[in-house]
């Protein structure tokens, strides 16, 4: 059977040199790289997991339902969620959910980046 290798989401941004940035000096990744003049798409690293970029004029999320249910553009998992919640919020992450006990056994917070995304990231507490 085909083996599956790591999963790239792929966020809608405005601006991807400046959702790039955020995404280092906030969140702790890498820019991998940036295409295009000026660039309409990009990779953010930070270890195993890898963020695309994408340029959109308009985001496609306008009527608030991200928010109201959550509606996730990542989920990522952390070995250590205590430590990356405390290093993220003292970068100045915007914690939409803070870290809440899940029924699966995992504790979970979702930062919301400057162009609206959630982002989930999960582990054991």
């Amino acid at each position: 059977m085909a083996r599956l290798g790591v999963a790239q989401p792929q966020l809608f941004v405005a601006d991807v040199t400046a959702s790039a940035a955020w995404f280092a000096r906030v969140l702790g990744f890498e820019t991998v790289y940036l295409y295009g003049t000026p660039p309409y798409y990009g990779l953010v690293r930070r270890d195993s997991a890898l963020l695309n970029l994408r340029h959109v004029d308009t985001s496609p999320w306008r009527d608030g339902r991200r928010d109201a249910e959550e509606l996730l553009s990542a989920w990522i998992e952390v070995a250590d969620i205590v430590a990356l919640h405390d290093a993220m919020l003292a970068a100045g992450a915007d914690i939409a959910v803070p870290p809440q006990p899940k029924p699966w056994g995992h504790t979970e917070f979702i930062v919301r980046d400057p162009d609206g995304n959630l982002i989930c990231f999960s582990g054991n507490a």
